[in-house]
């Protein structure tokens, strides 16, 4: 008998059909991989799960008694908890304030006792395997270990079935092999689980199970073991999709960026980037590996003016722009994906149309004079919607409707749509299915061989080797040593842990023959 089973689901919103008649089971102690592109239907389907959307139609079966979920409470009551892609956590409040968060301990029904939360929480930590300070404030906390206290919330409320909404897509792979610890305690535990994700090695390495879902229906089911990532990926985008990056042999010119004895500081004042030395040529893709947290985020921040120098130089094109505002830096033709979609890529509030202009609204053909155009800005808004299929019923949405990959798309259209001479792409493929990254890893080769200069930043390595013409790893605030192109994992993954280039072995630099690695 299934712990959960879902029969005939459909939702539609307005112009969009999400779900279609889904049946999808979940045994116990199983976990099943629910796997398909950005806007196939699957947050929809679990936020129905999950008490958020109410189905047009369609039934839900928990452990063969049928239920009808009128909201989370309801869920969480019948032992439903969902994690989602982006964390529900107040940043300003200590690990246990959210975690007691609309479900308080009280003392004498007065006092907050949160001793006891805080006890409780220590007891989660140890039996999973989850490693928090219960008295630690969010907004410190790095998003692995956030991605921790998320999972203790749905376990302090004694879930059984836990729904996982693309649990990686803001990890380094490290966190990734931690949280896969995590969840196989869990189910040594009992506890059933569905994971959300795009991502076919994860699907593969750690599912019993696999449904694909695309355009809102169930196109398959599959057993890892029995398909690879190819069928998958097939399943998935409805055609052959090339897993391979596929590029001609660079031919850079000149130098478009030059950053010298960089020091930048972080948000809260300790030293982050420190006395770095980068060059990137006009059609080069150079791409920085390192583990999270060594300064790669400070020097995108400092790159494109969201953070203050402490010292050093940067130059774009022979011009001094190391005191430049975030205008002034887009107007000498820099281009930005940020890592962090929803503060740095998108006024969430704003329609889609508006969030395509927002580097250009105030110049021809947007704007004449202080009037914007919207017709032009509706028709420009219409065509990247196409040309880079976000999924949307309408560019008129505001775009934080838009599940997380498409927001990416948003990001990626806006920037690769107009002139650019330096391209910084920060985790350019986070959150995207493999024909959106197969689409975008294409356009970044496309600007590279038009003379645009690349600077990739990525804590997917795979992505790194399949981009780069250069790799450059960072580890502690430094560029510790620039490789060409065809360098072996293990030499960078020694290189990122800290180990000396001179005392790298030569055995980790030899690449073995064989087949090209695929990206996903």
């Amino acid at each position: 008998m299934p712990v959960l089973e879902l029969r005939g689901i459909t939702k539609t919103f307005p112009g969009v059909k999400a779900n279609q008649d889904i049946d999808l089971t979940l045994e116990k102690g199983e976990i099943h991989a629910l796997l398909g592109e950005n806007g196939a239907g699957k947050t929809t389907l679990m936020n129905i799960l999950y008490g958020l959307y109410k189905p047009d139609k369609g039934e839900i079966l928990i452990n063969d008694q049928k239920v009808d979920i009128e909201g989370p409470n309801d869920a969480i009551a019948r032992g439903i908890g969902m994690v989602h892609q982006h964390f529900m956590l107040v940043p300003v409040m200590t690990v246990t304030e959210n975690v007691m968060l609309g479900n308080e301990t009280t003392k004498s029904g007065v006092l907050l006792d949160r001793e006891k939360v805080t006890q409780r929480i220590r007891e989660i930590s140890d039996r999973y395997g989850l490693e928090v300070d219960p008295n630690a404030y969010i907004k410190d906390l790095p998003v692995g270990i956030q991605q921790r206290v998320e999972i203790i919330k749905v376990l302090y409320r004694q879930a059984d079935i836990l729904i996982l909404d693309e649990p990686t897509a803001v990890l380094t792979p490290q966190e990734v092999d931690g949280l896969f610890k995590i969840i196989h305690s869990l189910i040594d535990s009992g506890k059933s689980l569905i994971f959300i994700t795009h991502k076919l090695k994860e699907v593969l390495h750690i599912a019993n199970r696999i449904t694909v879902l695309r355009l809102g229906q169930v196109v398959g089911s599959a057993i890892p073991g029995e398909v690879d990532e190819q069928k998958l990926a097939e399943m998935m985008v409805g055609r052959e999709v090339n897993l391979v990056v596929e590029k001609k042999v660079a031919q850079p010119k000149e130098a478009v960026l030059k950053v010298k004895d960089l020091h930048v500081n972080d948000e809260r004042g300790n030293p982050a980037v420190n006395g770095l030395n980068l060059d990137v040529h006009a059609g080069e893709v150079v791409g920085v590996a390192g583990v999270q947290g060594n300064g790669q985020t400070e020097l995108v921040y400092a790159l494109t003016g969201l953070l203050p120098l402490k010292s050093g130089t940067i130059h774009l094109n022979g011009k001094d722009i190391h005191k430049a505002t975030p205008r002034q830096i887009i107007e000498q033709g820099v281009a930005h994906v940020p890592e962090d979609r929803q503060k740095h890529g998108l006024v969430l509030s704003f329609p889609l149309l508006d969030n395509m202009v927002l580097c250009t609204y105030y110049k021809p053909p947007f704007a004449k004079g202080v009037n914007m155009q919207d017709r032009v800005i509706a028709e420009n808004g219409s065509m990247l919607v196409k040309q880079f299929d976000v999924r949307t019923p309408s560019i008129f949405v505001a775009a934080s409707t838009l599940s997380g990959g498409n927001q990416q798309k948003v990001i990626v259209a806006r920037e690769f749509s107009r002139p650019i001479k330096l391209l910084i792409a920060s985790q350019p493929t986070r959150g995207l299915d493999v024909g959106s990254i197969e689409y975008i890893h294409s356009r970044i080769i496309e600007k590279r061989d038009e003379g645009t200069a690349v600077l990739v930043v990525s804590s997917e390595l795979d992505e790194i080797i399949a981009l780069s013409d250069r790799i450059a790893v960072m580890y502690r605030g430094k560029i510790v040593d620039i490789l060409p192109a065809g360098a072996t994992k293990e030499h960078l993954g020694l290189l990122m842990a800290g180990v000396k280039p001179e005392d790298i072995p030569d055995s980790a630099k030899k690449k073995s023959a064989g087949p090209v690695e695929k990206v996903f």
